[in-house]
């Protein structure tokens, strides 16, 4: 008793590999294994490229919308269309200097799940479930090893770009030094270079996290689908059919045969028989076939059956034993009789005729 249950414990346990339909499955509910820094790194390293690229071209834009607000438009006079000019002044502007980073931020988010994930949209996250507002479910995740990987994670980045945002500032610290006697728009052009430097080495740093936590996150995911060796049986199972309910359909279908079969067998012109064992009815119809096929056939007491529905229908009824042994074996149902036995069977498909002839 307690091996059996040992058996089934063990039997039990989440060891195996998650199947490629328990994936599918997952991946249809939105489960799969995806680290959101990921695309938080990526989105933070090419703003700031795009920053260094472009910057040259932001700044003359706002420089130009600057010097049209109070050099051009504090002139005017204040009615609908002076309003609705500037508004569209104000957006063009506007336009020129977000859009390029609304744009990269789009295709870099995009890029960043298909990379991970591939193509996905599902909506089975965004249902209802009351499992996600239970407290004591809430509490297990809190005091969770997730969790704790993600209050560790969370130090790592707080402590990596402190210490980068530090080096970078004690790199440049002379310069700062003597910013005072520098020209604001030479200070201004200092800044932004330090700021673009500080941003792309810290993005850097994050997205070495990145790959760490998108590791852990895979690890993570693919313990979470672990199956049991019971699982991927009744997961085979599902897929083949169940056994028990599979046999249930091959005897339905074999009855369903049966049925037919014994229809036939009134059609029949003559049954051979062993005489009991062996049942084998005849018919030749050259509309049909060009050589005598069998219509029924069987042993023990599917042959009895037979011979039973013959009696009833007037179907004569040949005892052969060899033969009729033979064409059990050798020819199935609805099948024309091989060349070999054209002999035997007109013999006794002629002693049939003549019979039938000499009643009349």
């Amino acid at each position: 008793m307690r091996l059996k249950l040992d058996l089934q414990f063990f039997a039990g346990e989440k060891t195996e590999k998650a199947t490629p339909k328990r994936r599918e499955d997952e991946r249809k509910k939105g489960r799969v294994a995806k680290s959101q820094d990921v695309n938080t790194a990526l989105l933070l390293f090419f703003s700031f490229i795009l920053l260094a690229i472009m910057g040259a071209f932001m700044r003359e834009q706002m420089m130009g919308m600057y010097t049209d607000v109070f050099t051009n438009f504090i002139h005017w006079e204040v009615n609908i269309d002076t309003i609705k000019r500037i508004f569209l002044e104000m957006l063009k502007y506007f336009m020129f200097i977000v859009a390029p980073i609304m744009l990269v931020a789009v295709i870099i988010t995009i890029a960043s799940n298909l990379i991970q994930v591939g193509f996905l949209f599902t909506t089975e996250p965004l249902k209802f479930d009351l499992k996600k507002i239970d407290p004591i479910k809430g509490a297990k995740r809190i005091f969770s090893l997730r969790a704790l990987v993600e209050l560790l994670k969370s130090f790592l980045k707080i402590t990596f770009v402190g210490i980068i945002t530090f080096s970078v500032i004690w790199i440049y610290k002379d310069d700062i030094m003597m910013l005072a006697l520098k020209t604001p728009e030479t200070s201004v052009s200092f800044f932004g270079k330090v700021t673009i430097t500080m941003g792309i080495a810290a993005a850097i740093a994050l997205i070495i996290l990145a790959i760490l936590d998108y590791m852990y996150q895979k690890y993570d995911f693919e313990k979470s689908i672990r199956m049991s060796k019971q699982d991927i049986k009744d997961e085979h199972k599902n897929i083949e059919g169940d056994p028990l309910i599979k046999s249930r359909i091959r005897e339905q279908q074999r009855q369903i045969a049966m049925r037919r079969m014994m229809e036939e067998v009134p059609k029949a012109d003559v049954v051979i028989t062993n005489p009991t064992h062996y049942a084998v009815a005849i018919k030749y119809d050259e509309n049909v076939a060009d050589a005598p096929f069998v219509v029924a056939k069987g042993i023990d007491q599917v042959a009895l059956r037979i011979i039973e529905i013959a009696k009833e229908h007037d179907v004569m009824t040949v005892e052969n034993r060899p033969l009729a042994r033979s064409l059990y074996h050798a020819v199935e149902v609805n099948e024309t009789i091989p060349e070999e036995f054209f002999q035997a069977v007109a013999e006794v498909l002629a002693y049939v005729y003549t019979l039938e002839q000499r009643s009349v």
